[in-house]
């Protein structure tokens, strides 16, 4: 959802998209809506002695969390007496996992981390707050603790509440801290509307064709060469549109050289199997998406497929701690579930950057992944790729 709004507060920005750009009442919303306010008001407030409570917007796909969130963000940062960062949570973690390898030998560095970052803001701006990997619960289990020992203002969104956070990973217990920091310190708010405002009317663009439809690949070159042309951050707006149509280099990404089948300045067009079947993480997709203005995937399988139960080795190492002798169980995977993550990292990727992805897939959007491990986050990708058919989608970008 785009709009133009006043800067005023939370509250008057929402009642201005219910007046004027014709949003539909939500009762969901606004229970965030206030929570949103009180923080603002407190932040704003002259006592600077008074504890500021943050916000934990969790609730289904598609319910408004993130358009919430960027109000009171853009609220905020209209008032320069208090600074205000925004982040996908993607992002946060790359830059924490940088800054932890350059304070390695430091003493406390989770503490001097935060001071670092109490140094620069007041108030963070998480989007998409998911937990899927140890070496990131492991970090937050002190790092959030941290910031609030700061002062530090945390205002976030999940499709998750804290207590289902990683809530099937291995060593889970060491995110237990963080979901314990989070309750403390943060206001809970189930935004669980019966509504995915993402799928309201809108002129369609389509970016999502079967193959072998008859026009199908005829409109993917189409659509190829004009590539959503958007001059790249600082790039003047000189224009080149050539096609690459013959055996284009390969792309180097987290530093393997991966095939494509076409590029030009401004698009990128990948094989399914060449980019999601590498082993790439969500760090090598923000890479993709700091290059390109448009990203083509195409020759997409089929995604669901039966889980099969997993084991850990006897006596092996986990990389956080020795496992105890014996079997332990490790959730049931499919094939196709490894690919499966790294194509949720890069749908996550395009939509919070406003990069149009136009994919190419064997079945429709709606069967496309119907039977996983990954079924419940697939639900959010499955709902930024409706949003992607319309035109308005990627228009804040272009603009």
């Amino acid at each position: 959802m785009t709009t133009s709004l006043p800067t005023a507060s939370p509250l008057t920005a929402y009642q201005h998209a219910l007046a004027v750009d014709g949003f539909v009442a939500d009762s969901a919303q606004w229970r965030a809506v206030q929570q949103l306010q009180q923080c603002h008001e407190q932040l704003l407030s002259s006592d600077r002695a008074q504890p500021v409570s943050g916000v934990y917007l969790w609730g289904p796909v598609g319910r408004g969390k993130t358009w919430l969130m960027d109000q009171f963000y853009r609220c905020l940062l209209a008032h320069s007496s208090v600074p205000v960062k925004r982040l996908h949570f993607h992002h946060f973690m790359r830059w924490v996992h940088q800054r932890l390898f350059a304070l390695s030998g430091t003493a406390a560095p989770l503490q001097a981390l935060a001071r670092e970052l109490r140094a620069e803001t007041r108030v963070l701006c998480f989007d998409e707050l998911f937990v899927s990997d140890i070496g990131d619960a492991m970090i937050l289990g002190g790092l959030l603790q941290a910031l609030f020992d700061q002062g530090l203002v945390v205002v976030a969104t999940s499709n998750q509440a804290p207590q289902q956070l990683y809530a099937e990973g291995f060593n889970r217990e060491r995110l237990l801290p963080a979901i314990a920091a989070i309750e403390r310190h943060m206001q809970i708010v189930s935004v669980d509307g019966e509504q995915d405002h993402r799928l309201h009317p809108g002129l369609m663009r389509q970016r999502y064709w079967l193959s072998g439809e008859g026009s199908g690949m005829a409109e993917a070159f189409a659509a190829f060469a004009t590539a959503e042309s958007v001059a790249l951050p600082g790039e003047r707006d000189e224009r080149n549109s050539d096609l690459v149509l013959a055996h284009p280099p390969a792309f180097e990404l987290g530093h393997l050289p991966i095939p494509v089948v076409r590029r030009n300045a401004k698009a990128i067009w990948f094989r399914f199997h060449d980019l999601c079947e590498q082993p790439l993480a969500a760090l090598d997709f923000i890479t993709l998406c700091d290059q390109f203005a448009a990203i083509f995937v195409s020759d997409v399988p089929n995604l669901s497929a039966q889980q099969r139960p997993g084991r850990i080795a006897r006596g092996t190492e986990d990389a956080a701690e020795r496992v105890a002798a014996g079997d332990r169980q490790l959730p049931a995977l499919s094939i196709h579930d490894d690919s499966v993550r790294r194509f949720i990292a890069l749908v996550d990727e395009c939509y919070d950057r406003q990069i149009p992805l136009y994919v190419e897939a064997a079945v429709p959007m709606e069967v496309l992944y119907t039977e996983g491990y990954l079924s419940f986050p697939f639900r959010r990708t499955l709902s930024r790729l409706k949003e992607m058919q319309l035109q308005r989608f990627g228009a804040a970008r272009r603009r």
